[in-house]
């Protein structure tokens, strides 16, 4: 079966029909692009995606990251891919130039790495968190750490890693013990062990920059007493080329259902109490500054999760258009052909459902790397508004394609029968690849909490009230007769949302937060399914405009979709809306002592 990567007319009318890019070309930022430059970067993209990593996505995976003889042996077509992407400048795509980057636009470079984690998630993940750790040391270290860290990790000489997790911890980041001492010539000494640390131990670079969470002795109790340190696998000399072994030592592999091309590491740090790490900007607020990373990493995530379940859908639709099984229900002649699977009322629907799933993902994600753009280079209001979105929108914009994402896998799977399940066919692959993201990055338990045990109070509640008045917009710019149904659809959902807060609030405040906070799934599920429709809605309308004979099928497939979401997937949001009105119980009462 040959391989599948994003459709570039999908991707050009998510881009430019839906989420306006081109506009940023008027910012002064990104006055030198323009709709061909980018659409040029994303031919490069598609090229190297197709030649370097397509080609060695199912191999390692049957062939996943060794430890021998104290280090890690990987395929040597990583190697390949990771060099041939930093020689084309993706690593620093949405740099500056006076950083040797593209200075491309958020939402377009986040467009061409897309290419890579369509066909080879694995391999992408090295690149990805490399980026995402040089930005943080960009933006919190000092002049001092970013002459010796950051200038090697944007050339790709090092890699970076984030290392958070512990083993007796989990997500619950305020237990963690691992200590950082202070010495007298301004270093640190780190001491203890981080789990699940993914790219943690690699021979893609001569170096590793770890971004290390860790509580100096006598800091604050709790989260407010966590620090970040950078702690490299060897320490530099004078030149900043890599010198000594630092006490980083890799205790081991972890072996995973998917995902098996990155590594995955148990690390302990200080073993002969000699690993010296470098405090990033000031003690004891490390979390804050790891949240950059982390909340890059949850877009990536959620991106990530949407374009491996619109991978599972291609091929899934390219098996359903080839695969000959079966008559049709009313001409039933078994002396006629079979027909392909494609023309069966059932396989129709797990396509479209899939369809419905996988593009809703892709534009949620596409529109959170665009509020990145107004964060960064719009005027005061469009940063503070863009800024105060994708706070408030972040948990969705991770849990929504992380869960609908493999859901969509699941109906991939199903369209093959029999032969899905099987490793001959690469859709089992990207079920197990996908089913990491609703876990990694912050469980979708964990999202949930955070939306509405925070997210949702934030400036009193004008998130909210923001999104809703942009979808509203949206709402009432929808002039097609065939999208209005639809539009009044989502206005009816408006009320809904703030019924439930309304009633979530009043639950909290008069008895306590238990209860209501049993029902965060629920909530996430409501703003989620309701975002998702608002994408749905805004795909319809860009779609109900175009007008050229080539993209009939592609406007009509686009809006069958859409009607597909607004009459079987939004009306669920009710039931969900209901049981936090109703302030339900049942998973706050259920004893452990019943299970």
């Amino acid at each position: 079966m040959s391989d599948v990567i994003l459709d570039r007319r999908d991707l050009s009318f998510q881009l430019f029909e839906v989420q306006d890019t081109d506009s940023l070309f008027a910012r002064p930022r990104f006055e030198d692009h323009s709709r061909e430059t980018i659409e040029a970067a994303l031919d490069t993209a598609e090229k190297l995606a197709r030649e370097k990593f397509a080609n060695h996505n199912a191999l390692s995976d049957k062939e996943e990251p060794a430890f021998v003889d104290g280090k890690v042996v990987m395929r040597p077509e990583v190697k390949e891919a990771f060099d041939a992407y930093i020689r084309a400048g993706f690593l620093s795509s949405r740099a500056r130039y006076e950083e040797g980057g593209m200075q491309l636009p958020e939402i377009a470079a986040a467009a061409c790495k897309g290419m890579f984690t369509c066909v080879n998630p694995s391999s992408t993940g090295y690149v990805f968190l490399t980026a995402a750790a040089a930005n943080v040391i960009r933006n919190f270290g000092n002049d001092t750490l970013k002459a010796r860290f950051l200038e090697p990790m944007m050339a790709g000489r090092f890699t970076g890693t984030m290392a958070l997790t512990e083993p007796h911890a989990g997500s619950s980041l305020t237990d963690i013990r691992t200590r950082a001492v202070p010495q007298d010539n301004g270093s640190y000494r780190i001491k203890g062990s981080k789990i699940f640390i993914s790219g943690g131990e690699n021979e893609l670079a001569d170096n590793i920059v770890h971004l290390v969470l860790a509580k100096i002795p006598g800091g604050p109790v709790g989260v407010k007493g966590i620090s970040l340190f950078v702690v490299p696998k060897y320490r530099l000399d004078n030149n900043g080329h890599p010198d000594v072994r630092n006490d980083v030592i890799l205790a081991g592999l972890i072996h995973k259902l998917g995902y098996r091309g990155t590594t995955s590491t148990a690390l302990s740090f200080g073993d002969a109490d000699d690993c010296h790490g470098y405090l990033v900007g000031e003690a004891h607020q490390g979390l804050r500054y790891m949240f950059q990373m982390m909340n890059e990493a949850r877009l990536g995530v959620g991106f990530g999760a949407g374009l491996l379940g619109y991978r599972g859908y291609r091929f899934a639709l390219d098996y359903a258009r080839d695969r000959r099984q079966g008559r049709h229900p009313d001409d039933a002649d078994f002396s006629k052909p079979q027909v392909p699977l494609i023309e069966h009322a059932d396989v129709k629907r797990l396509l479209l459902t899939q369809k419905a799933y996988a593009e809703a993902a892709i534009a949620m994600s596409l529109y959170g790397y665009r509020l990145v753009d107004d964060i960064e280079t719009g005027n005061e209001t469009t940063s503070k508004e863009a800024e105060l979105l994708l706070d408030l929108l972040t948990p969705v914009l991770k849990t929504w394609p992380s869960e609908f994402g493999v859901r969509a896998n699941d109906m991939a799977i199903q369209v093959f029968g029999g032969a899905g399940y099987t490793r001959e066919y690469p859709v089992e692959q990207v079920w197990r690849d996908n089913r990491l993201n609703p876990i990694h990055e912050g469980t979708t338990g964990v999202q949930g909490l955070d939306l509405l045990g925070r997210k949702v109070w934030v400036n009193n509640g004008k998130g909210l009230v923001l999104l809703a008045s942009r979808i509203m917009a949206d709402v009432l710019a929808t002039a097609n007769e065939n999208c209005k149904p639809m539009a009044g659809a989502l206005q009816a959902m408006l009320p809904l949302i703030e019924k439930a807060t309304q009633a979530v609030g009043n639950q909290m405040a008069s008895a306590g937060a238990r209860i209501a906070l049993s029902n965060a799934n629920a909530y996430l599920q409501l703003l989620g399914q309701v975002v998702a429709a608002w994408m749905w809605l805004r795909q319809a309308n860009a779609a109900a405009l175009l007008t050229n004979p080539d993209d009939a099928a592609f406007a009509k497939g686009k809006l069958q979709a859409a009607r597909y979401f607004f009459r079987w997937e939004l009306p669920r949001v009710k039931w969900d809306a209901q049981q936090l009105i109703n302030g339900d119980d049942t998973f706050a009462d259920m004893d452990p002592s019943w299970f």
